[in-house]
């Protein structure tokens, strides 16, 4: 039988630790917390003080337009949703997921000519952070893919108070075959900044999940922009290859490491 721990021995009680202790070197997630008696130790219910704090934050900032529009070097199309504050889009999920009246003329009025290949939207969705840092570095590494897959894209579009399906709408009225959705995902208590792509061939109201491919965790201690472009190049090039995407398209790459990568 195991011997109990001697809650008043301090040795015994740095030895009784979670194994899992050296774990935490390789995740920023909550876990090998430790102990002080039975609870968690000051500094630990701190931290997590802090990441519910910043989980709250990451909801409730706006995107700063002019700033990212500075960091991608070109300025966006901007819409909104039918969500007229962030208590509503928060209240009303349907209505993140529609543009406003005149959003949508703004959108039909930069339709190209020729239909595009890929539309690229932008949203705050639900963490405008995850948006605004990494939505850059993402596109910085994904368009030139693009370019090489000789793929056209349509002005990029940003939407404030956005759900992911706002995409669908936005690309539909662009006439674009397929939608790359960049938006902020739902931060927990170890990352409020995390990225997520949505991509979506014909694209349209009433798509659902089921019609969608996901890249999640995007942000720099998460996956890297340069395997997320890396993905989302390859899922699009199938997309186009096989003419759907979701449940009927699996992803098959395996990433490597950041400067090699092949598909498994």
């Amino acid at each position: 039988m195991t011997k109990p721990t001697d809650l008043t021995d301090p040795a015994a009680l740095q030895r009784s630790e979670d194994p899992w202790a050296g774990l935490r070197r390789h995740t920023s997630a909550r876990i090998a917390l430790g102990r002080t008696g039975v609870s968690l130790s000051t500094a630990r219910n701190l931290e997590f003080q802090m990441a519910h704090a910043q989980a709250r934050t990451a909801v409730h900032s706006p995107l700063d337009l002019d700033a990212l529009e500075a960091d991608l070097g070109e300025p966006l199309l901007r819409v909104e949703s039918r969500a007229p504050d962030r208590p509503a889009y928060l209240q009303r999920p349907d209505w993140g997921r529609r543009l406003d009246a005149s959003s949508v003329a703004r959108v039909e009025a930069i339709r190209p000519a020729t239909a595009p290949d890929v539309a690229l939207v932008l949203a705050d969705g639900l963490s405008s952070l995850a948006t605004q840092q990494s939505a850059p570095g993402f596109l910085k590494a994904f368009r030139p893919l693009l370019a090489e897959a000789g793929l056209s894209v349509a002005p990029p579009v940003v939407a404030t108070q956005g759900r992911v399906a706002i995409g669908d709408e936005i690309a539909a009225i662009l006439g674009a075959k397929l939608v790359v959705m960049m938006i902020g995902e739902r931060p927990g208590l170890s990352a409020a900044d995390s990225l997520g792509l949505y991509l979506t061939w014909a694209p349209k109201v009433g798509r659902t999940d089921a019609d969608r491919n996901c890249i999640s965790n995007v942000r720099p201690g998460g996956q890297s922009y340069e395997d997320a472009a890396y993905r989302a190049a390859w899922l699009t090039r199938e997309a186009f290859k096989l003419q759907l995407s979701g449940v009927g398209l699996k992803d098959r790459t395996v990433t490597v490491d950041a400067s090699a990568q092949v598909e498994g």
